[in-house]
């Protein structure tokens, strides 16, 4: 099947959105028990960890770690967002940079300033924009980013977009409350769906629609170790350290198997990873390949990386020649979510 296609459905109780491009699974969306990436929490103070600049937080949903903290004093409240889920036994991780984001705005409170994609270089759409942008504010000083999905939408979608997250933004910011409290809850699969997925696709709602395109079947796959490209494959398995890819040539006995094999591990890592919801610290052990090799191998991994949301940061070679990346933890492992 051709194209790019948005199935909405469940997995048992739990809301998922999958996206499928060309008949395979290229990413996948699932809630969690704990709180999504995006909650606005009302926290207070707990403990400062010395040494790390850090400090715990107490939250409705347990206890939270923020990173960097200046001047905050135990018994403080303050409001800090959800930057990702956190790993098993640890606090979730929180940052006091707010953004409230949506498909074609994001609002930035703690940085003013009307900015809009990069990605859209046209000079008239970008003034039409601006003007946009100006008449949703009406005056009110905040930060706005417009994304790039908004050259294809309709003017007031953009308007009523802007609007929606500014009012959001006012009632959160503005919150003078004392005590433990969720102010804004993070976007579900479906909603965050709609934000991000914003390419040209078929968008599938009914019930049974991962069964009737191929979703499961895909993910009995993805919850394999083994990721096969033509002659060769990779293992992909997370250990409580990190998480480990070993790239193998199989039966291809060329001269140029290890190159081949480990331009298509950097072609399929980043959806691999994605679909199975695989983060922190990741080390390649890499078919063997001469090292003038390398220089190619780490442009084909950025430029896919690139094309991935999901930040994640190319950290280079090791002295036993493995390559290793650290990627956020934005999404709960597939194998979590499913057992």
């Amino acid at each position: 099947m051709k194209g790019r296609t948005i199935i909405l459905d469940h997995l048992g109780d739990r809301e998922a959105a999958a996206l499928m491009v060309d008949g395979k699974l290229d990413d996948l969306l699932i809630s969690g028990d704990t709180a999504a990436p995006g909650t606005i929490y009302r926290a207070i103070a707990d403990k400062p960890v010395k040494g790390q600049g850090g400090m715990f937080l107490k939250t409705p949903d347990g206890p939270a770690f923020l990173r960097q903290v200046k001047g905050l004093a135990p018994g403080q409240s303050l409001l800090v967002q959800v930057s990702g889920y956190a790993e098993p036994g640890k606090a979730i991780p929180v940052t006091q940079k707010i953004l409230f984001k949506s498909r074609y705005a994001i609002v930035t409170p703690g940085a003013p300033g009307l900015n809009i994609s990069r990605s859209i270089r046209d000079d008239d759409l970008r003034d039409q924009l601006l003007e946009i942008a100006h008449d949703a504010l009406d005056g009110r000083q905040v930060g706005l980013i417009l994304r790039s999905c908004c050259v294809d939408a309709a003017p007031e979608d953009i308007a009523e977009d802007i609007l929606a997250m500014v009012s959001l933004a006012d009632a959160v910011m503005g919150d003078d409350g004392s005590g433990q409290a969720t102010l804004s809850d993070g976007d579900g699969p479906h909603v965050l769906a709609w934000r991000d997925w914003v390419a040209p696709a078929e968008v599938v709602t009914e019930a049974g629609g991962f069964e009737a395109h191929g979703v499961l079947d895909a993910l009995e796959d993805a919850t394999g170790a083994f990721v096969s490209f033509g002659a060769g494959g990779m293992y992909i398995e997370p250990t409580r350290a990190l998480i480990a890819v070993d790239v193998n040539t199989g039966n291809d006995a060329s001269l140029a198997a290890g190159i081949k094999a480990n331009m298509a591990c950097a072609r399929l890592l980043p959806t691999a990873l994605r679909v199975r919801g695989l983060a922190g610290q990741i080390t390649l052990d890499l078919a063997p390949m001469p090292k003038k090799d390398r220089r190619a191998f780490e442009n084909a991994l950025r430029s896919s990386f690139k094309a991935c949301e999901i930040e994640t940061a190319l950290v280079g070679w090791t002295p036993l020649g493995h390559y290793e990346l650290q990627r956020k933890r934005v999404r709960l492992p597939l194998s979590e979510v499913l057992s």
